[in-house]
């Protein structure tokens, strides 16, 4: 018996890795090379690939496709209806399946309802992608984006809300909600403090 919950209407091919307390809800399909960490949320008509990684306590909100080369680490939040892609300039006759390209969401990191992320591309942690943005290149950790193509506008905190900092430059700034200190040193946010 699995020790995590699957809808009835959802498919799990023989060989995945699913964790503990994960849940795979309606009409899910997860193939058989997947790996699926510890408590888990894998919403409706969601999408998991073989060549798929998926770290513990992610979200993935309904509507969703991680496919083939989509390594997310864990606490990832991806938004209903956010779209990954895997091959850069895809065309239905030519074959491109050995041109996938990486695409790694670092631990914490939001990725806002209907955005797309092109291939190839790293978010780093915490960082915050809005809904609707295109992202076509690597975002540092902490980073605010918005828009298509998408541009930093600020910093988030690891709770989720923006920091009065500048975009560049030097600072440092104080959590409201949580005490932790962050700092600013040319254009590069680090946590300082737990």
């Amino acid at each position: 018996m699995a020790d995590y919950y699957k809808h009835e209407s959802a498919i799990v091919d023989e060989g995945a890795t699913i964790g503990a307390d994960s849940r795979v809800w309606h009409f899910a399909h997860v193939c058989a090379e997947a790996k699926i960490g510890k408590a888990v949320s894998l919403g409706q008509n969601v999408f998991v690939g073989n060549k798929v990684t998926i770290g513990d306590k992610c979200k993935i909100q309904n509507n969703v496709s991680v496919y083939d080369n989509v390594h997310l680490e864990a606490e990832v939040f991806c938004g209903p209806s956010m779209v990954f892609t895997n091959v850069y300039n895809p065309r239905s006759g030519v074959e491109r399946k050995d041109e996938y390209r990486n695409t790694v969401v670092k631990k914490g990191a939001t990725l806002g309802a209907n955005c797309t992320l092109v291939c190839g591309v790293t978010i780093g942690k915490y960082a915050f992608v809005g809904a609707g943005a295109v992202i076509n290149k690597n975002v540092k950790p902490y980073a605010l984006m918005v828009g298509v193509p998408a541009k930093q506008i600020g910093w988030m905190s690891k709770f989720g809300e923006q920091l009065d900092l500048p975009l560049t430059g030097n600072g440092k700034v104080l959590c409201q909600h949580t005490g932790m200190q962050y700092l600013l040193t040319d254009g590069h946010l680090t946590q300082i403090t737990e």
